[in-house]
């Protein structure tokens, strides 16, 4: 019997894509559920991706072992009595115990095997190598996904945790490209190819950059002073910021942090030698290629695996590459040739990329039961007594966003910088879709308008947004209901119900939202 003969298999919930947050939230759906009618969901998760290279999308196949954490300040952690990175989510703080995680680093290995044990306790079916070709509804809501296979499986309810919220398009959700919230949808994040670097000491690599710091801050060493030339492209102002790069307010030289498990690289002294041996400026738009200033965790036995290597994409490029299971192209596997010659020169003995590129942003939906812009989270997010989780980060998009300064200078607005931090409370709405209620998009993709998706693409808010999907799926299914009909208030009671609602904290900065709400509708006009 062949796919396209066999009967269709029916499920209660099905998850498209295998992003931590979305395998977490059939998790959080499964448990829920079962509190509810002491009966075990159906559900299936399906991937595009290899499930034998690991499942948990860009964290696990991505390699992205450097987890992006809430960002607080003393101020606020000293007045709630909170840790250092606040109170997350119960099942993301579960996932972390579970795959070893100290602080910030978290080995994919681990990783893979602490998502397949929480899959296995709730019986979720796993495939993965997929292609969708089409999907089931009936009127608005979705039935069923049909694969290139001739393969359906019918559910009731859907997640959809794909970077580029592709299942959601599939069933006709209107997506902007790249920046299209802003009106740049050809504009883009940068996508990055993480690498492990195995034999290089921590210790080795401080010596390293310590001697360059040095020499490049010495104006007699004729060499150092050639390698910011090469790695500037010539660029005066280019070498001006490089130079300033080296050293803090105090004028010390600006040397890597060494934390418990992680490395923040804070100078752009290694990427300078790294831009000088290629002989490619250092410039993002420019050279297609940065070797960034790596964030690095600490995996043990000499292994470190390192965000940095940073390749520039258009809004149509991020979408290909999704759509393409995250595959890097052949330049990009090139380009770790190069790095591994450069690593090796420092002593390193092996260098291995990931199997698939950690995409950061791939446009956004349109048509969210309540879209979520950059000024409501710095005015505190959802109602404190509606939230479900508190989260904090920063406005910054890493790479920049080509044309937005030049946009913003011809309808007259001289800055596009908001440095400070929405610490904001957190609900599902935004994840909730009115045109097809019962389908949720969790992940970069969501309903972010403006600048909320800098913090929007983080995996750890995810995770909350994630935790409350999978809860208001439970709900859902136990009652008959739609995803789109259940409100945070629903799931906020069900974590206070089973003792798993975190602290709420979030904050409103109303000046600097206001500030930020100007620039939000000027842009987005």
């Amino acid at each position: 019997m062949t796919a396209a003969t066999q009967p269709p298999r029916a499920y209660d919930l099905i998850g498209f894509g295998d992003e931590v947050p979305g395998v977490l939230a059939l998790v959080s759906a499964a448990r829920e559920y079962r509190r509810r009618t002491s009966k075990a969901l159906r559900m299936l998760l399906m991937f595009k991706g290899n499930s034998q290279e690991g499942i948990g999308g860009h964290l696990v196949r991505g390699g992205l072992a450097y987890l992006d954490r809430c960002s607080l300040s003393a101020e606020i952690r000293q007045s709630y009595g909170l840790p250092t990175f606040g109170e997350p989510s119960a099942i993301y703080q579960e996932f972390l115990h579970r795959a070893g995680v100290a602080q910030i680093a978290l080995d994919p290995r681990k990783a893979d095997a602490a998502l397949r044990a929480m899959l296995s306790e709730v019986g979720a079916d796993i495939i993965s190598r997929v292609q969708l070709q089409s999907v089931l509804r009936d009127g608005a809501k979705l039935t069923g996904i049909r694969l290139t296979t001739g393969s359906v499986f019918m559910g009731k309810q859907f997640i959809d945790s794909s970077v580029n919220a592709e299942l959601a398009q599939t069933a006709g959700v209107k997506k902007l490209q790249g920046f299209g919230t802003f009106g740049l949808p050809d504009s883009e994040l940068p996508v990055t190819l993480v690498f492990e670097s195995q034999g290089l000491s921590i210790q080795r690599l401080k010596e390293i950059e310590l001697n360059y710091l040095k020499r490049f801050t010495n104006p007699n060493d004729a060499e150092a002073q050639r390698y910011i030339a090469i790695a500037a492209g010539g660029d005066l102002a280019l070498m001006d910021r490089i130079r300033k790069s080296f050293v803090d307010e105090r004028g010390s030289l600006r040397t890597m942090y060494v934390g418990q498990d992680h490395i923040d690289v804070r100078s752009q002294a290694l990427s300078v030698t790294y831009h000088a041996f290629r002989g490619k400026k250092m410039f993002l738009a420019d050279g297609g290629v940065l070797l960034d200033q790596a964030n690095i965790a600490v995996l043990g036995g000499n292994r470190l695996s390192w965000n940095a290597l940073m390749f520039y994409v258009t809004g149509a490029q991020a979408e290909a590459l999704a759509r393409g299971a995250a595959k890097p192209t052949p330049a990009m596997v090139e380009e770790i040739g190069f790095v591994t010659k450069w690593l090796k020169s420092f002593g390193a003995t092996a260098v291995k990329a990931a199997s698939e590129l950690y995409i950061r942003h791939a446009g956004n939906i349109q048509g969210a039961v309540e879209p979520l812009s950059g000024a409501q989270m710095l005015m505190g997010g959802v109602s404190k007594t509606s939230a479900i989780a508190t989260f904090g980060y920063y406005l910054d998009v890493r790479g920049g966003i080509t044309g937005l300064g030049k946009k913003a200078m011809e309808k007259g607005m001289s800055s596009i910088s908001f440095h400070h931090p929405p610490l904001f409370n957190v609900g599902i709405r935004h994840a909730l879709i009115q045109s097809v209620p019962n389908l949720a998009v969790v992940s970069p993709a969501s309903g972010f308008d403006g600048y909320a998706c800098a913090a929007g693409r983080i995996v750890e808010f995810n995770t909350a947004v994630g935790n409350g999907v999978g809860i208001a799926a439970g709900v859902a299914l136990a009652s008959d209901r739609t995803l789109a009909s259940i409100t945070n208030a629903e799931v906020r009671q069900a974590l206070a119900t089973t003792g798993k609602l975190p602290r709420i904290y979030g904050q409103s900065y109303a000046l600097e939202a206001s500030r930020l709400q100007d620039f939000e509708s000027i842009m987005i006009a």
